[in-house]
């Protein structure tokens, strides 16, 4: 570990563990921690626990992955490489594929305007307006379209294919956004235009003065408009001006970094995700 950068990894620790807690229960494995989500929404994932005086061990994942199996849940486990280097031995001994996306903090000063980058305009999502519904279906339909195709390289998925995606969403689930869009725990964006309607989306989770920017997608047919910069600088605005100190992301792979660093993000370690082989291509 970059002793420069000692800070930001322990502030990220803290960002990871406090994020599920509001929503999910805490199981210990050992030197793992499994957050199992209580109700219907997002499935969280296991990590390293912050208070551990040793590294993850074998009997750990084996232990986590079994938990997950009964429950019902992807057995899927994360954390940064360079505050849990051991771990990644162990989880590929395990029979898991494990994603290394470069882990991306923001340097203000390089944060572009967003209108620089994309002729599309880009909106924040807003709890009290009375499309707010739409927006977040919206949101997650391009987001599923997107990631079914991963990458930066443009194809034939598009509008057709987002309004195709759009299912409505619970109840429960939709609130659950509101309330943490309100107070300011979570941010969500759309970009597009009048006759294409949305293209792309994003958010971000924060926890007091450090934020995530996570899920940034842009369908297929509209890609290579940088869509995903604007969309991305956008939320780092808001975030700044919210008061948020550190504000990070982990890109998918090195072509996908390269879009983060025209909106002022600079890589300072690796963040893992590993699941089963089958899941990751």
């Amino acid at each position: 570990m970059d002793p420069r950068h000692k800070h930001v990894f322990d502030r990220l620790e803290r960002f990871y563990d406090a994020v599920p807690r509001d929503v999910a229960g805490a199981e210990e494995h050992g030197a793992l921690v499994l957050f199992v989500r209580e109700g219907a929404g997002w499935p969280f994932y296991a990590r390293p626990r912050i208070d551990a005086t040793e590294p993850p061990s074998l009997a750990d994942v084996v232990s986590v992955r079994e938990r997950q199996r009964k429950l019902g849940l992807p057995e899927a486990f994360e954390w940064v490489h360079e505050t849990t280097p051991e771990l990644l031995a162990v989880a590929r001994s395990a029979g898991l594929s494990v994603l290394e996306a470069p882990l991306m903090v923001l340097d203000p000063s390089a944060l572009p305007d967003p209108a620089t980058l994309s002729d599309a305009a880009v909106r924040v999502l807003a709890a009290d307006s009375p499309g707010f519904a739409a927006d977040v279906a919206a949101r997650r339909a391009v987001a599923a379209v997107a990631f079914a195709a991963a990458g930066t390289a443009p194809g034939e998925a598009g509008p057709a294919e987002r309004d195709a995606a759009v299912t409505e969403l619970e109840l429960a689930a939709l609130d659950e956004e509101r309330v943490r869009i309100a107070d300011g725990r979570r941010i969500s964006a759309l970009a597009g235009t009048p006759t294409e309607g949305a293209l792309a989306s994003g958010m971000a989770m924060r926890v007091d003065d450090v934020a995530e920017i996570a899920g940034v997608a842009t369908l297929p047919s509209a890609r290579r408009r940088g869509l995903g910069a604007a969309l991305t600088a956008t939320l780092a605005r808001e975030l700044l001006a919210a008061g948020t100190e550190l504000v990070f992301l982990s890109a998918g792979s090195e072509e996908i970094a390269r879009v983060y660093l025209r909106v002022g993000f600079r890589r300072i370690g690796t963040a893992c995700i590993a699941e089963p082989a089958a899941l990751i291509p």
